[in-house]
């Protein structure tokens, strides 16, 4: 097994049409689709096109309300909080950063923090919303407990991952990680590929380090045990803590703030309870955007040429590579796991979608891969 490429073209026609099927309009439809297709020009595939099939069952389930409606429950000047009433998260997550946005505009600053929502995609997408504003943005969101607390053996955190993103030349600075050593989809790509995890991402039901991928995603979804270590795996020797301290942050600004449900909460009960925090900040309260935006880029590329260290040729900034990952997406097409394949295929079938007039002749493979349907 490995992986196919197909156009954006293809990518971006196939979502539209099965998030219609699944009973959004158009217009949202074409929201989810920007998510979930940003990441995969990002290279970021474990939260791309292959989590459709985890929408489609989410809305089957009854965790995902197709006709839910963010409501503001409280607000200020500079701050607000929304109810998702279980809709996607992609569109509870673009309602709030839109909302923050405005109130930067106006005021300096917007912070909204939302409760009751679902998975929202990658938070950067929301904190670049800021940046096409001229803002500083930030988004987080935390997750069903993947997370195992530094000396712990349960999962109590989500992936909970964080986003910032500012305005700069060349490359907008562009900063989104789990506080996790890796998400929950990655493993879930690794399970699909038939790959062992490497050393230091994950832990078994008893806390010890563990390199089987389906044995830990079973025990997560279970609530038996194990997980996903945190950034600085799971001593505080490399910094453990420190993972699990952001992690905590992430917590503060979703689910603390809008008085929702912790990670331990979510997906549990037939409810998702997941929640986000977001935040734009306009740098006109500060002084000059335009000087500020040329300081930053000044740090930026000389951070570009520092010294490098032996046999290295060259250093990044953040974004840069998200920059080059499009580049190289746009020109030879977006690299899918064949599996993932299956599953779409499958998906068509059950949604009456003719999936050659998306991809012509190519056959996904079915020997020994389930139906998803």
């Amino acid at each position: 097994m490995g992986y196919v490429k197909f156009s954006y073209d293809q990518l971006n026609r196939l979502c539209v049409d099965a998030f219609v099927k699944f009973g959004f309009s158009k217009s949202d439809a074409e929201i989810i689709k920007d998510v979930l297709l940003t990441s995969d020009l990002y290279g970021i595939e474990s939260h791309g096109m292959q989590r459709m099939v985890r929408y489609h069952k989410g809305i089957e389930k009854g965790t995902i309300k197709v006709d839910a409606k963010p409501e503001v429950v409280f607000e200020t000047p500079v701050s607000a909080v929304i109810d998702g009433h279980e809709a996607m998260g992609q569109l509870n997550g673009h309602f709030a950063m839109e909302l923050a946005v405005k109130k930067a505009k106006e005021n300096g600053v917007g912070i909204v923090s939302v409760r009751n929502s679902n998975h929202y995609g990658i938070a950067g997408y929301y904190a670049n919303m800021a940046v096409k504003e001229g803002l500083i943005g930030f988004s987080c969101t935390n997750s069903e407990a993947i997370m195992v607390p530094t000396y712990a053996r349960k999962a109590m955190l989500g992936s909970n991952p964080q986003a910032w993103a500012a305005p700069a030349d060349p490359y907008n600075f562009f900063f989104d990680a789990s506080t996790t050593v890796v998400t929950r989809g990655k493993l879930e790509m690794y399970n699909k590929l038939g790959k062992a995890l490497p050393d230091g991402w994950a832990l078994n039901k008893d806390g010890n380090p563990s390199t089987d991928a389906a044995d830990v995603l079973a025990n997560i979804s279970a609530h038996i045990g194990g997980g996903i270590m945190p950034l600085g795996g799971s001593t505080e020797k490399l910094g453990s803590h420190k993972g699990y301290g952001n992690g905590m942050v992430v917590e503060l600004f979703a689910a603390i703030l809008s008085m929702g449900g912790t990670s331990n909460k979510c997906m549990v009960g037939g409810k998702s309870n997941i929640c986000h925090g977001f935040m734009a900040i306009n740098p006109a309260f500060f002084g000059d955007p335009e000087a500020i935006k040329k300081h930053f880029s000044t740090y930026l590329q000389e951070l570009r040429e520092a010294p490098k260290a032996e046999g290295q040729t060259r250093i990044y900034t953040h974004g840069e590579k998200e920059m080059e990952a499009i580049k190289d997406r746009e020109e030879n097409g977006i690299p899918v796991i064949d599996k993932t394949m299956t599953e779409v295929y499958d998906l068509c079938q059950y949604l009456g979608l003719d999936f050659s007039k998306y991809f012509g002749d190519y056959k996904p493979p079915v020997e020994g891969v389930k139906a998803t349907y």
